[in-house]
């Protein structure tokens, strides 16, 4: 028996709480992981408080990363005793996922513990961090340096956000970062932004074309703001958008793409093949230290997730939340 977040959906209602499990419940799989540490991230956030469609079967234990230790593998390229890491994949929606002391997952959706950082620091950085990343990576795809001009992050207090201020102010870059929540200004400044304005500038509907504002941007959000964000961006600037906080739709114009031959590079964490994945997360372990990671983190049991998870639907969480599932 061991124990973890369990979703359900009958008759009486859709309910998440934290029990026991068995073994025996857990899904087919060929690597059986004794999990370390999770997350809390926005889209479990919504699996557990059921406002928004990611579960996709029930029963389900939410949670889109994990980090812990093999007990049990049929998988070749992995033994029992490897330190592994898993994000995406489904995990979490279709798959039961690492908010509970054991997952029996498939061995193609894991990856080595990155050098250097403990099952702990993986989760301090999980999904946010990795995402961040490969947004930051998309940006130096298409030739954005630090020489070209400001760089703005919108919904920089999330997770996402604030690890890609953190990350494109240790690479060199002038960070712009766009936040509802000006009290957290200060918070920003210290990992890197240079400048703070208020997303009420960019989340309504705008004009086709504006200043020209960004060298380049990271979205977090979406809708409006991802429109706003590509008609102020440099001729020839780029936006990797990875986040819809603000909603799926894009209510932009083509016009900052034929006239100023702007780039949006989509950016998927979910899917990643795990060359991708590996490369990223050898970029974000050189980049990380325990400051960052204490600033930008905090702790909590598995009993307390449920009441975390409202929390941050309502917007009250700042940056990333740790898991540790054994206590």
């Amino acid at each position: 028996m061991f124990n973890g977040i369990l979703i359900e959906k009958d008759e009486r209602g859709y309910r998440a709480g934290c029990q026991s499990l068995d073994e025996a419940q857990l899904p087919a799989g060929n690597v059986l992981v004794r999990v370390a540490y999770s997350t809390l991230n926005y889209k479990d956030g919504l699996a557990i408080t059921g406002k928004g469609p990611v579960v996709r079967s029930f029963p389900m234990v939410p949670g889109i990363d994990l980090a812990g230790i093999v007990e049990q593998s049929d998988y070749p390229a992995i033994k029992p005793g490897d330190s592994v890491l898993l994000n995406g994949w489904g995990v979490g929606e279709k798959h039961w996922g690492g908010l509970a002391q054991k997952a029996r997952l498939n061995g193609d959706w894991l990856i080595p513990l990155p050098e250097g950082l403990t099952h702990r620091q993986s989760m301090a950085i999980g999904t946010a961090g990795y995402t961040a990343m490969l947004a930051v990576i998309a940006l130096e795809k298409n030739g954005v340096t630090p020489a070209h001009g400001k760089v703005l992050v919108t919904g920089a207090n999330g997770g996402v956000g604030n690890f890609a201020v953190a990350f494109l102010t240790r690479l060199g870059f002038q960070v712009e970062a766009s936040t509802g929540r000006q009290e957290e200004a200060e918070h920003l400044r210290q990992l890197g932004a240079t400048s703070i304005i208020d997303r009420g500038l960019l989340d309504a509907p705008g004009r086709p074309l504006a200043k020209e504002q960004w060298a380049a941007a990271i979205d977090c959000v979406g809708s409006h703001t991802l429109a706003n964000v590509c008609a102020g961006l440099q001729y020839q600037g780029t936006v990797a958008a990875c986040g819809l906080a603000q909603g799926m739709d894009l209510p932009a114009s083509v016009a900052p793409f034929i006239l100023r031959g702007i780039t949006l590079a989509g950016v998927d964490s979910v899917m990643r093949p795990p060359r991708d994945r590996i490369e990223a997360w050898r970029r974000v372990a050189a980049l990380v230290d325990d400051e960052l990671l204490s600033s930008i983190s905090r702790e909590i049991g598995l009993d307390e997730v449920i009441a975390t998870a409202a929390r941050l639907m309502d917007g009250k969480v700042r940056g990333r939340i740790i898991v540790d599932v054994n206590r």
